[in-house]
């Protein structure tokens, strides 16, 4: 599973703020990541693409040529190699079909696992341009655009998913993660969570209790903020 270490939350004041926050951070990891909300969440032709294996710190260095420490943790640079190693038969075979949206896709994979966030973003977003229908892969342009920092970029391809598919789960659920973690906006993403469940009667009822959950806990942060902005005002 990979580490929410990356992403940064928004301050805020209150300890029942930061809770909330916190458990935006786990959730983003896991929607925008390797896919817990995904497999709750995609259709079986979309999950289907989602077939990159994960990468032990131990091939890491193996195939970064690190010698291997109980423990070791791969750095950036080793990370690196290990991805360019890993691309380069992908790479090989894009040469005679440059345009393949699943080739480059899983190019893209290999340089977001390996948190290369810019190098995956770029290589999405070549596969998008081949299918640009293509709502998962743009779920998966806006997770590397997201990492790498560009939150306005990752919200304009979640959207534009959304305008190919308006009842999508895992768009509506990562714009409204990506609203309130790189906008602090509250408000905006109970607004995306709200059109997931009204849009997704289907959804499991863990499903639909997990993302309830979420929506509860922001709209108390937001509700307490208001009412501090208020008392400081008098």
């Amino acid at each position: 599973m990979e580490s929410a270490s990356s992403l940064e939350c928004t301050p805020c004041q209150s300890l029942q703020a930061k809770q909330v926050y916190f458990m935006a951070a786990i959730c983003l990891a896991f929607g925008l990541g390797i896919g817990y909300v995904s497999r709750g969440f995609e259709s079986p032709a979309s999950a289907a693409t989602a077939n990159v294996r994960a990468v032990s710190p131990a091939q890491t260095t193996a195939h970064a040529g690190g010698a291997h420490m109980p423990g070791h943790t791969p750095s950036l640079d080793e990370m690196r190699r290990l991805a360019d190693h890993e691309a380069a038969p992908l790479l090989a075979k894009l040469k005679s079909t440059p345009k393949d949206s699943a080739l480059l896709m899983q190019v893209g994979a290999i340089y977001h696992t390996t948190h290369q966030f810019k190098e995956a973003a770029a290589w999405y977003d070549r596969a998008v341009q081949a299918d640009p229908k293509n709502v998962a892969l743009r779920n998966k342009l806006a997770s590397s655009l997201y990492r790498a920092g560009d939150v306005d970029g990752a919200i304009a391809q979640l959207n534009q998913a959304l305008t190919y598919d308006s009842k999508d789960a895992n768009s509506l659920f990562n714009l409204g993660m990506i609203r309130l973690q790189g906008k602090g906006d509250g408000k905006g993403a109970v607004a995306a969570w709200q059109q997931l469940l009204k849009s997704n009667p289907q959804l499991s009822a863990q499903r639909k209790a997990e993302v309830q959950k979420l929506m509860a806990d922001v709209l108390t942060t937001v509700g307490d903020q208001q009412a501090r902005k208020g008392a400081a005002g008098k």
